[in-house]
């Protein structure tokens, strides 16, 4: 697809995104509240496109940076030499380095997991891979798992180890957005691999990785602490492949068919699921965790996720008698810019990332950051 055709699309969508009505589910108000900017303090800046973020420890954390990086800060400073630069690395638009996991024994065994974009001779492909994290440098570099469709937009790829100790991998519809509904191919999924890459006997289809479908980008997973009830954040059409907005928040189930391209926004049809909370104007939903410090005890068991075009982050209080449905929501950090990824650090508190630099924010002095919140906002 040319640039002048991107560039149509990017300026249609834009448009329908501004002329769109908020929607959400019927019965789950949103809670207003006034920022307390004296709870949130800059961690580190002078990032480009932080994608995820994990802490290897109380002070060590890497950082994917999307044009192909992986950045250590070591108490709060950014080290000058990146662990590791990824030359194979496509990032001309959306796809780039992306996500990045820890593996359930990390302590023990110190792997960690990385998804990126990569070219080959006629398309975009998205390749997992494994290293052995030796502090100063990586080692047994190993693919466990390759060809996953991909695209300049809607190549997924967020990486998160559930509490099975299986590798769940989300996958963008690479504009093929019929195959989505397609279990016999890896558009438009919720993947679920063992650490090794093989396929665990116990996945609903046989002899294939696919853990759900129907989904166009997702990017956002994590599980309700203590259960193995899984929420999902992901991105709603941009006007050339359907009315613009209609992002989601969705419990995943085994197998489920989540509607894409057949449904979107609040629309529904019988076998498949519809989401809990629906977003039009669009929000663009980038990742997705659940808060289970007692740090900020008014945050515990609430569900996060940074929203790009949103420009802020979405707390889901989930409701504690059934924690496949939804209490209340609300819009925070308003103020930073786009934001991506969201994690929890050792010390209970709560880190975002900005993506002012990926080519569609207002950059600032000292842009892309990672902030700390420290208290409720």
């Amino acid at each position: 697809m040319s640039t002048a055709i991107n560039l149509i699309i990017m300026i249609v969508s834009l448009n329908l995104w501004a002329c769109a009505k908020t929607e959400h589910k019927q019965n789950v108000p949103e809670v207003q509240t006034k920022l307390n900017v004296q709870s949130v303090e800059v961690f580190c800046e002078d990032l480009e496109v932080p994608w995820s973020i994990v802490f290897t420890s109380e002070n060590r954390v890497l950082v994917n940076e999307r044009p192909g990086r992986l950045r250590i800060i070591n108490s709060g400073k950014l080290l000058n030499d990146p662990l590791k630069e990824f030359p194979e690395v496509s990032s001309g638009s959306e796809e780039g380095l992306m996500g990045l996991a820890l593996d359930p024994d990390y302590s023990v065994n110190k792997l960690i997991y990385l998804s990126y974009a990569y070219e080959t001779s006629d398309d975009l492909r998205v390749k997992i891979v494994r290293f052995k994290d030796n502090g100063d440098l990586l080692s047994l570099e190993k693919t466990i798992f390759d060809n996953i469709p991909a695209a300049r937009f809607h190549a997924g790829c967020r990486l998160r180890f559930g509490p099975d100790k299986k590798l769940y991998i989300t996958t963008g519809d690479a504009g093929e957005r019929k195959l989505a509904q397609d279990i016999n191919n890896l558009y438009g999924k919720i993947l679920r691999i063992n650490p090794d890459g093989t396929i665990p006997p116990d996945n609903p289809f046989a002899n294939s990785p696919v853990w759900s479908y129907g989904h166009r980008n997702p990017q956002g997973i994590d599980w309700y602490p203590g259960t193995e009830i899984l929420w999902e954040t992901e991105h709603g059409p941009s006007g050339f492949d359907g009315p613009g907005g209609g992002d989601e928040v969705n419990v995943i189930v085994k197998g489920g068919n989540y509607g894409w391209p057949v449904v979107s926004h609040n629309e529904s049809k019988e076998g498949m699921i519809s989401p809990l909370l629906v977003y039009t104007p669009a929000e663009a939903p980038a990742s997705g965790v659940f808060y289970t410090s007692e740090k900020i005890p008014e945050y515990k068991n609430n569900f996060f996720f940074g929203c790009l075009r949103g420009n802020g982050i979405i707390r889901v209080v989930v409701d504690e008698a059934d924690h496949t449905k939804v209490k209340s929501w609300e819009k925070l950090a308003e103020t930073y810019g786009r934001i991506r990824d969201i994690a929890q650090g050792p010390d209970g508190y709560i880190y975002f990332s900005s993506s002012n630099r990926d080519g569609r924010g207002n950059v600032k002095k000292g842009d892309d950051k990672i902030y700390r919140i420290k208290a409720k906002l």
